[in-house]
């Protein structure tokens, strides 16, 4: 398993072996010793989502109230997407900062998005299936979104491909109205729920 830090701080990718074979292809995209090695816990599965898209289906940017937050380990089953996570974090030293990722069903790297991270993705292709392993389980009030067209972000959306939003997400608040509203996740709150999760294990 190859694991790569991106530029959203504690975000990663994770890219497994592949063992292909006259029967097919035999892969491990999620293993929790090398999983809890890079994030100092393992991942809380509470619950799994799966969506099915079209192409240039934009779904995002998201984000949960922290603590407890949400974090997701992101795959694509079938076709192929832009993963882009963003930092909504007050006070990170990444605040505002982007990374995406292409995902895909070849290569079934993950990504894993920590409590706090904004998540959003573009489907390239039709047919598209991306399958979601969350932490906690679907809390409505405490769900938000940002705008994935915010012109601030810049976020790297195919320049040739219509894209397609929900209404909710077309008139998402930008990062600065979010900002001065102050409902972005506090970064300091972020790092205490990680610390707790570290906690947890470690005393456990």
């Amino acid at each position: 398993m190859q694991v790569r830090q991106l530029a959203v701080r504690d975000c990663y990718e994770f890219t497994p072996r592949q063992f292909p074979d006259h029967r097919g292809l035999f892969t491990a995209p999620f293993q929790e010793a090398v999983f809890r090695e890079t994030v100092g816990h393992p991942l809380h599965l509470a619950q799994t989502n799966y969506s099915y898209s079209r192409r240039g289906t934009i779904r995002g940017i998201h984000f949960a109230d922290t603590p407890p937050g949400q974090a997701k380990y992101v795959q694509c089953l079938r076709g192929s997407l832009l993963d882009v996570v963003v930092d909504l974090r007050v006070g990170s030293p990444t605040f505002g900062r982007w990374d995406s990722v292409r995902l895909d069903a070849k290569s079934l790297s993950a990504i894993y998005v920590a409590e706090g991270v904004g998540h959003s993705f573009i489907a390239l292709e039709d047919d598209t299936a991306m399958t979601y392993q969350c932490s906690t389980e679907f809390n409505p009030a405490a769900e938000h979104g940002a705008n994935p067209l915010d012109p601030a972000l810049g976020l790297p959306w195919p320049t040739d491909i219509e894209p397609i939003l929900s209404e909710k997400d077309r008139v998402a608040p930008t990062l600065a109205q979010l900002a001065a509203e102050g409902r972005l996740p506090s970064y300091d709150a972020c790092v205490a729920r990680y610390e707790e999760l570290r906690g947890a294990i470690s005393s456990s």
